[in-house]
């Protein structure tokens, strides 16, 4: 196989959780384009709908899966639906989570007094989402003895980053569960059957721009923060993480398993000097 054709995802299947948030819909679009048929699996499914058009309007083949991710019954449907479609499951993203509004801790907010309930939901949705869908759909792929799963760290999983203690929480224990099942299922499935982790750096959004950025265009406090700590000096666009999504789950990362990938314009690696 050329090494081209490596990073070729054509006819594979790849189940998307989270795939009607904002980087879900970079995910889905980036794999059709790359070959995969697309399972769009969330709960909106006006937003679902509009996914599957944009994918259907490039040629390439996906269907719709409204679920939830924190209901293992409800995956374990969705599992069923995809399989009866396809037949087969080659590839996880865990693209569900974000966080909590009650979980975030504002700078003059005691933190003590913070709802320690908007915490816990913030790690369940964020860790509980990710290990949930991967003991549903890595089962597939454990007993077809190949697969990828594909986890959303964040740079919080790295250095502390202030108010998103849940979040910080959460991604921290992504990491930790990436690192256990990537061994684990090696150990058990052999060395076609790989897990990773992506950890996006800090990303423009239509969700986020008003936390990010002022009325006159120009970045707020905290996202100036972010571009100053970054030697790219800038933030990230979702589209960015794309090829790094592909290349995982590709046959040109055969031999990649266990590792948690910072797309983040250099944040985490530098010092600040």
């Amino acid at each position: 196989m050329s090494i081209l054709n490596k990073f070729s995802l054509r006819g594979k299947v790849i189940v998307v959780t989270g795939a009607t948030g904002i980087l879900g819909k970079s995910f889905v679009i980036a794999l059709a384009e790359a070959g995969a048929r697309v399972a769009i699996v969330g709960r909106n499914a006006e937003r679902a709908a509009e996914r599957l058009a944009s994918i259907e309007s490039l040629g390439g083949e996906a269907m719709v899966v409204v679920a939830d991710v924190l209901n293992e019954e409800s995956m374990k449907d969705a599992r069923d639906l995809i399989l009866s479609k396809w037949g087969s499951i080659d590839g996880l993203i865990n693209a569900a989570g974000g966080n909590i509004p009650g979980a975030t801790i504002g700078p003059d907010q005691d933190i003590f007094a913070s709802n320690v309930q908007d915490t816990l939901k913030a790690i369940e949705l964020n860790l509980f989402g990710t290990i949930v869908p991967t003991h549903v759909f890595g089962k597939v792929m454990a007993d077809q003895g190949s697969g990828s799963i594909i986890n959303i760290a964040s740079l919080s999983s790295s250095q502390a980053i202030t108010r998103v203690l849940g979040y910080t929480v959460a991604k921290n224990g992504v990491v930790g569960f990436t690192k256990w099942m990537a061994s684990e299922l090696a150990l058990r499935y052999g060395d076609k059957l790989r897990v990773n982790a992506i950890a996006p750096g800090v990303f423009l959004t239509e969700q986020n721009r008003t936390l990010l950025t002022n009325p006159d265009g120009s970045y707020t406090e905290r996202a100036q923060k972010f571009v100053c700590g970054t030697p790219f000096s800038r933030l990230g666009d979702p589209e960015e993480l794309c090829g790094t999504l592909v290349y995982l789950l590709s046959d040109a990362a055969a031999f990649v398993n266990g590792e948690t990938v910072y797309v983040d314009g250099g944040f985490n690696a530098w010092s600040g000097v």
